[in-house]
């Protein structure tokens, strides 16, 4: 397991993020620790066996990551690591699975900009606030879910509906989906009497099923290089299976492709679709290249009889620059961060309440000690009250002004006195 070296440790110490994404690892690796909803319940059981009380699951195509708050938050991330490595020798991946850990401020930071779809491979996609609600609701259920990690989630949760409400940032893929939509009009005109393939279930690519689905597409198949992935995708999106592996022949009665795998290879290179584009004599392809990067070889561009466009081509139409989009990044992550500090505030002064209220409970102790003493002589009483109440801090200060005490740990009693009980700066007046 690597540690992120930025990791901070100083919001919340307690709270770390281990796991895998797109950044981190390869597609095939991915593919290789995704986790069904039965798996999912196998693995938070073991994690609960290993000690781990609060933590939360996110799988998704695009990450395996353990939201994690624990005492000693090193051990459970290592703990937590070693699940993840379980698993992937289990599954004939061990020693390719390198985990990433993050603590405090970098973990916190993380976790909220996963829930605002800042993370994610197309920014503003909206399935992703959706699993980690699952993946939250799964973790109450099975018992790994405690007030801290509650508190985090909760305050993230605050994050991405603000995001959402405040910028215009997760219109960017519906906005690129129905221009999409514009041109499978243009193409093919009556869009019930065409045929669709779904190539990879990235979240544009569902963006754009459910578009052609309501413009009247009844003929929909789905074909994606991992099978475990496949499988899943199939069940979850309703679509019939085509095998990857007879991808070249599926794509002749293909009339639109929606590319979304996001593999980071070429998934449709220029002499496969040269030769789909002769099949079909002179019947036009639609492919729509959602991929990041993309899907399809750029030289399809060249291959007459298809009509190859990517997430630029889509967002120009959708009028969207790229002045705008970084306009709306920037306001989503300041959004982020203001909403952090809220909750580090928020965090801070609950963290003040047992001290305070202890401290209320002996002062009231004393004044009622004082009372029952001196009766009805008020004067009394509150001498009586004041010299109890200034006995231990007059002796702790009186040890730090010592010749052999350190000089820095008076000063700070003496500024941090001053600022509680609003001192003057101890000079004798005239």
């Amino acid at each position: 397991m690597t540690t992120d070296p930025a990791a901070s440790r100083d919001a919340w110490p307690g709270l770390a993020v281990v796991g895998i994404d797109h950044r981190t690892a390869p597609p095939a690796l991915r593919d290789g620790l995704f986790l069904t909803d039965e798996d999912l319940d196998a693995l938070q059981a073991t994690l609960r066996e290993r000690g781990l009380e609060q933590v939360v699951v996110l799988s998704t195509c695009d990450r395996l990551e353990f939201h994690v708050v624990a005492a000693d938050v090193s051990t459970a991330a290592t703990l937590a690591g070693a699940v993840i490595a379980d698993l992937a020798a289990a599954r004939g991946l061990d020693g390719a699975v390198r985990p990433v850990a993050r603590f405090g401020a970098t973990a916190l930071d993380h976790l909220f900009r996963v829930a605002c779809a800042l993370e994610s491979r197309v920014a503003g996609e909206p399935q992703i606030l959706g699993q980690v609600k699952a993946a939250d609701r799964r973790a109450r259920e099975a018992g790994l879910m405690g007030a801290e990690l509650d508190a985090v989630l909760s305050a993230a949760f605050a994050a991405a509906k603000r995001v959402r409400s405040e910028t215009t940032i997760g219109e960017r893929p519906t906005s690129m989906a129905a221009a999409a939509l514009a041109v499978a009009r243009d193409v093919h005109g009556d869009l019930s009497r065409i045929s669709l393939l779904v190539l990879g279930g990235g979240e544009l690519g569902e963006i754009m099923l459910d578009l052609l689905r309501g413009a009247g597409v009844r003929r929909a198949r789905l074909a994606d290089p991992y099978p475990s992935r496949a499988t899943f995708l199939s069940r979850r999106l309703g679509l019939p299976l085509a095998p990857f592996e007879t991808l070249a022949d599926t794509l002749v009665d293909c009339d639109v492709v929606v590319a979304a795998a996001g593999t980071g290879r070429v998934l449709l290179g220029r002499s496969e679709m040269e030769r789909v584009a002769q099949l079909r004599r002179r019947r036009p392809v639609l492919l729509l290249d959602f991929g990041v990067p993309p899907d399809a070889d750029p030289g399809v561009d060249d291959v007459d009889g298809v009509y190859r466009y990517d997430i630029d081509d889509l967002e120009r139409i959708a009028l969207q620059g790229r002045a705008g989009r970084e306009a709306e990044l920037a306001a989503a992550d300041a959004i982020v961060a203001q909403e952090i500090a809220r909750f580090r505030a928020a965090r801070s002064r609950r963290a003040a309440v047992p001290i305070i209220a202890s401290l209320r409970r002996r002062f009231d102790a004393e004044r009622h000690r004082a009372l029952d003493e001196a009766g009805a002589d008020a004067a009394r009483a509150t001498e009586l009250m004041a010299n109890r109440l200034l006995h231990l801090p007059q002796a702790h200060l009186r040890g730090l002004a010592a010749p052999d005490a350190d000089p820095d740990a008076m000063r700070a009693a003496e500024d941090l006195l001053r600022a509680l009980f609003g001192l003057d700066d101890g000079t004798p007046s005239a």
